[in-house]
Parts: C-alpha cells; sequence; structure tokens
C-alpha cells in the first residue's frame, strides 16, 4: 500500500533557487546560536562567586525555550533563547535574571528591520503591500511584517512624539535657527493646517530639531505658540540669526519672543517670488542677476548688484524690483557672519530638503492621511533625516559668533584700539 504521506511538492513559477542565500541562512543561524550560548556562558562566569549555603552554584542552565523565528535582513532564522535558573531565589533572596541582549525575550524582528519598516511605510509604500515588496528579499510569506505591524508603529511613534515634545532644552543653546511651514495634501481638517517646524545649529555645528507642530496656515499665534513652546521648556537663550521665507507671521512671532535675534530672509524663496511676477521669456536673465547678488563676495558688491539689478527691470518689472527691494536689509544680513556659514544662512534648505520626501508620500498615497498620521509621518522623517544632516562648515567660527565677536563681509572685526595697545 502506497504511503498517504510521501506528498511531492512540485516547483512553483514563482520559486528562486538560491544557494548562496540558503548558505548565508544557514550560518546566520549557527553563528546566531553559538553568540546566544556565549553569551550566557559569559553571564555565568561572571557571577561565578554566587553560591548556595551548601556550596552549589547559585545560576545554572535550564534548557532553552522555545524555537521562534526571528525575521533578518536575510530572512527568516530560527533559534532559541538560553535560560538560566536562579536557585537562590526560592530561599527569600533576590532573584537574578538573565536577558540576552542580543537575543530579547520578544524579539520577533532584527533592529535594521524595525528601521526599514517605518522607512518604506514613509517612503510610499502601503500597508497591503508589504510582504509583497519584501519578499524577494526576506523570503517569500515572510512573517512578522503583517499590515497589523504598521498600526503598532503608529502607536509607538506617538509615545515617541510626545516624549519628544516633552523634553527639557534648558542645556541646550542654538546659534541659528530655521524656521518654515509646509501643507500637505493630507486628509486634513476643513480647515487649513501646516506642519511648522524649526531646526536649530548648536555651538558644535550639529543641525538638530528643536520645534515641530501643526499649526494654523503660518500665522503669528501658531508660530508664537511654538516659540513660547521651546522658551518654555528651557531655551531661554535667544539665537543670533533666523533663516525663513517671508511668511510674515513667522517673523512678527519671532520679535516678540526673541526680539534681539537677526533676521535672514531665504534667498531660494525670494528668487521664486521675485521670478513669479515676470514672464518666463525673462526669467533666465533676471536669475543669473539675482544670483549675482546673493554670491557677492562682499555687502558692497551686493548692494551694487542690486541697483544694477533695479535700473535695468524697473521700467516694465517694477513689481518684482519692489519684491526684491523692500526685504533688501534682511536678504543681506549674512553678510554680518563667518563668510564659512554663508552656504547655510541664505537658505532654509535644511526643512525643504525633508519635506520633498513627505511631499512623495502624500502624492503616492493620493493625500489618504488621517491629521494624525500626517503629523507622525513628518516627525519620524525629520528625526530619520536629522541623524545624516552634515555639520556646519567652519564650526570653529561659531564660538566667536557666541562670544559677540563682530563680523564684516564674512571676516571678522579686528578692533584697531586693543591692536595699538598690545
Amino acid at each position: 500500500m502506497t504511503d498517504p504521506t510521501n506528498v511531492v511538492r512540485f516547483r512553483q513559477p514563482d520559486d528562486v533557487d538560491d544557494p548562496l542565500t540558503d548558505v548565508l541562512r544557514a550560518g546566520a543561524r549557527r553563528l546566531l546560536a553559538q553568540a546566544v550560548e556565549l553569551e550566557a556562558e559569559a553571564f555565568l562566569a561572571a557571577r561565578e562567586d554566587l553560591r548556595l549555603p551548601d556550596g552549589r552554584p547559585r545560576l545554572v542552565r535550564h534548557g532553552h525555550g522555545p524555537q521562534r523565528q526571528v525575521q533578518t535582513g536575510i530572512g527568516p532564522v530560527p533559534v532559541s533563547r538560553v535560560k538560566i535558573r536562579d536557585r537562590g531565589a526560592a530561599e527569600g533572596g533576590e532573584r537574578v535574571r538573565f536577558s540576552s541582549a542580543i537575543l530579547p525575550r520578544w524579539a520577533r524582528r532584527t533592529k535594521s528591520l524595525d528601521a526599514l519598516l517605518p522607512v518604506l511605510y514613509l517612503r510610499g509604500v502601503s500597508t497591503g503591500d508589504f510582504q509583497e515588496a519584501l519578499a524577494a528579499l526576506l523570503g517569500k510569506d515572510a512573517p512578522n511584517l503583517s499590515p497589523a505591524v504598521i498600526g503598532r508603529l503608529t502607536a509607538e511613534w506617538q509615545v515617541e512624539y510626545e516624549h519628544w515634545q516633552a523634553r527639557d532644552l534648558s542645556a541646550r543653546r542654538y546659534v541659528y535657527v530655521w524656521a518654515d511651514g509646509v501643507y500637505l495634501q493630507a486628509r486634513m481638517e476643513d480647515h487649513s493646517e501646516c506642519m511648522l517646524v524649526l531646526i536649530g545649529a548648536t555651538p558644535e555645528g550639529r543641525k538638530e530639531l528643536v520645534g515641530f507642530q501643526v499649526g494654523v496656515r503660518e500665522s503669528a499665534q501658531s508660530w508664537r505658540e511654538l516659540l513660547v513652546e521651546v522658551k518654555r521648556r528651557g531655551l531661554t537663550i535667544a539665537p543670533e540669526i533666523a533663516v525663513g521665507d517671508g511668511a510674515l507671521g513667522f517673523w512678527k512671532a519671532l520679535d516678540e519672543v526673541w526680539p534681539s535675534t537677526r533676521h535672514q530672509r531665504c534667498w531660494v524663496h525670494k528668487v521664486a517670488n521675485v521670478l513669479n511676477k515676470v514672464p518666463k521669456s525673462v526669467q533666465p536673465s533676471m536669475k543669473a542677476d539675482l544670483r549675482e547678488i546673493y554670491s557677492a563676495p562682499e555687502r558692497a558688491a551686493a548692494e551694487k548688484a542690486i541697483a544694477v539689478f533695479a535700473e535695468k527691470y524697473d521700467a516694465k518689472y517694477a513689481k518684482a524690483v519692489e519684491c526684491l527691494t523692500k526685504d533688501r536689509e534682511r536678504l543681506l544680513a549674512f553678510f554680518d557672519f563667518p563668510a564659512e556659514h554663508w552656504d547655510h544662512l541664505r537658505t532654509s534648505n535644511p526643512i525643504e530638503s525633508v519635506f520633498a520626501t513627505v511631499r512623495h508620500r502624500t502624492v503616492r498615497t493620493k493625500g489618504a492621511l488621517s491629521p494624525k498620521t500626517a503629523r507622525l509621518m513628518v516627525f519620524k522623517l525629520v528625526i530619520a533625516a536629522s541623524r545624516k544632516w552634515r555639520r556646519l562648515k567652519g564650526e570653529n567660527q561659531l564660538p566667536k559668533v557666541v562670544a559677540g565677536v563682530r563680523f564684516r563681509d564674512g571676516t571678522e572685526v579686528i578692533d584697531s584700539q586693543s591692536t595699538r595697545a598690545a
């Protein structure tokens, strides 16, 4: 009689033979098992002096926990957790517990995959497409990557967001700040909302996310609430200069909260605003003329370039000239700071580059995001991007700015009286 259990599995059309991946997974399984065993042995060796009253070791091996699949970058790897028994706990002593740093008790995915999942989601992969998108890399029917994972992720993001919003800022100091707001085509409420973001540069030259919240447009009240909140949490020292676009709400709130902070208008926004007031045929030559202004080596040259610009275009394009000249001082404030920082201070690009990814995500999902999810999504993207932000060039100049050293045309001003006295 034929054994009914002898079932021959036919090759499926989507099956892929990959001996290299099979070898890697087998090797990973052996290495992980060895690492877990060595970790347990090291734990026992470090506590060799713990003994029972009769001299026997207090801590002993106690087998293994049930085998489980841990999802890794090369697919699922089966592993069992080592168990260690504390025989002294039964006598009323405090229990000594062994918790593996390599294989936490409830781990089902590696940390690298936990970091990958929100990135995939935020970059446009829908929750229903997760398993299909990762099947080629992690294997067919990859476990622990169901759509429900995203639901748990958003809950974790909410806790992280609330903790970040309540953090203490009393030990922080930001020499420069960049401010901007962006509107997302998400499933927002009837009234218009936008994301308000504040990024700061520390005296060491690092850029950090300072403040973030949802506001009603870029109104002065919304910006005031954000600035007052970060000040309430300890950020009492005003930045030396703030960089932003022409949104009047931010500048009004800034003058109320940090009146000593200088204003620097973003040249990227200003160039776009000026070009929007002229025909497309004129825009290439006008853009080149504007570049001559903000790329000038000193303030006098920039002032001269503005005068030439006004003389050249005022007759036909008076509105474009007015748009530029009305903010003359605020456009040229960067000349009073170290030349190494000019590239950073002329634009609010640190924020714009982050929101380019956010806009991509909302387009891919056709705006199908709730206000809460949109807020958390932006927060996670900015936090992720902040780890890769470059330091400011010329960071050795920042302590001088903090100390109040004056700069003219990007160069430190040396007091002639002090020089003669020396």
